[in-house]
């Protein structure tokens, strides 16, 4: 019908996520990736100031990307 406007409901939550989750999501993952790309390049002196060993290193930086220990 003329000057009828009609809209269409988009329900973004219709599989349990948001896009913006979602790219909180992603955004967390690319974090926790070059956080343990950092620390793997930090001299074993730094890693001493902030009481980390090298062995703590290794185990942090082979853990995957989504493994987030903060659980955000």
């Amino acid at each position: 019908m003329e000057g009828q406007k009609s809209y269409v409901s988009i329900d973004k939550h219709s599989h349990g996520f948001s896009v913006g989750a979602l790219m909180h999501k992603f955004s967390r993952w690319y974090e926790l990736h070059h956080e343990r790309e950092l620390l793997a390049g930090m001299s074993d002196e730094a890693l001493k100031d902030i009481g980390i060993s090298r062995a703590d290193v290794e185990k942090e930086t082979v853990r995957p990307f989504w493994d987030d220990p903060m659980h955000k």
